[in-house]
């Protein structure tokens, strides 16, 4: 009976929240890191993706975890870099596709790059140095039918979430910054949850530019910003962090 009730309350788990499961990289398709079967597996299987503690939220925006991962209340601060990279075209689409979202955690989805050394991302932990530029964002669509950015995430068999790799940026190797902001129940700090998911990526292009204006995780998000501590009975969403980067 105990081991039925364990394995229901796994179960109840698993079927909540979510993370990045996969994604279509290059026309290449790549399993990211499955928190449930990979540190259970011998050996640990190589991924582009860090590790992720399960489909858990980081509702505290001043931690570690914030960046891509961790579960610190557990002695699992933050998170720690993959293995393996993914090679990319600068200026090519990457498709990432999330566990099927919950209904009722409407909010936004943003993507940020950081640049790491020129001999990989495989050692690099940015920490709190401001290495991070947002490349996209989306928030709320349509307060009258609670359109999200997140919303096409909730249904079976969707597309999944495309980002595009800046044309302009210097080839080299890049950490890649996910997230989910869910904003259902950020009235109150801490309220939003945020599910961030960070792959590795070989970015190759003939672009030369490498941004300046950075942010740190933890840092580019305070608990006062308004879209961290956001009521649902405002008409506008307004997306944190800093503006999106453009070539």
């Amino acid at each position: 009976m105990r081991f039925l009730v364990q394995t229901l309350l796994s179960a109840s788990l698993v079927a909540g929240h979510g993370y990045v499961t996969n994604g279509t990289i290059g026309g290449q398709s790549y399993t990211f890191y499955q928190p449930y079967q990979d540190p259970y597996t011998s050996p640990v299987p190589e991924r582009i993706s860090r590790p992720i503690q399960g489909n858990g939220p980081v509702t505290d925006v001043t931690i570690a975890d914030v960046q891509c991962g961790g579960y610190s209340d557990g002695g699992i601060v933050g998170s720690s870099p993959a293995a393996l990279h993914a090679p990319a075209a600068a200026g090519s689409d990457v498709t990432l596709h999330w566990t099927l979202w919950p209904d009722s955690h409407f909010g936004a989805l943003v993507t940020y790059m950081a640049r790491c050394p020129d001999t990989g991302c495989q050692d690099f932990m940015p920490n709190s140095t401001a290495v991070w530029f947002k490349i996209a964002e989306g928030g709320l669509i349509d307060k009258a039918t609670n359109q999200w950015a997140v919303t096409p995430l909730m249904k079976e068999g969707n597309a999944g979430y495309t980002y595009t790799i800046p044309k302009c940026l210097a080839s080299g190797f890049y950490l890649v910054r996910h997230e989910i902001i869910a904003v259902f129940v950020a009235n109150v700090y801490p309220g939003a949850q945020l599910y961030p998911d960070c792959h590795q990526l070989e970015v190759n292009g003939t672009g030369t530019t490498v941004p300046t204006a950075l942010v740190s995780f933890p840092g580019a998000y305070a608990p006062t910003d308004a879209g961290i501590t956001w009521s649902t009975s405002e008409s506008t969403y307004p997306i944190p962090g800093p503006p999106v980067f453009s070539c």
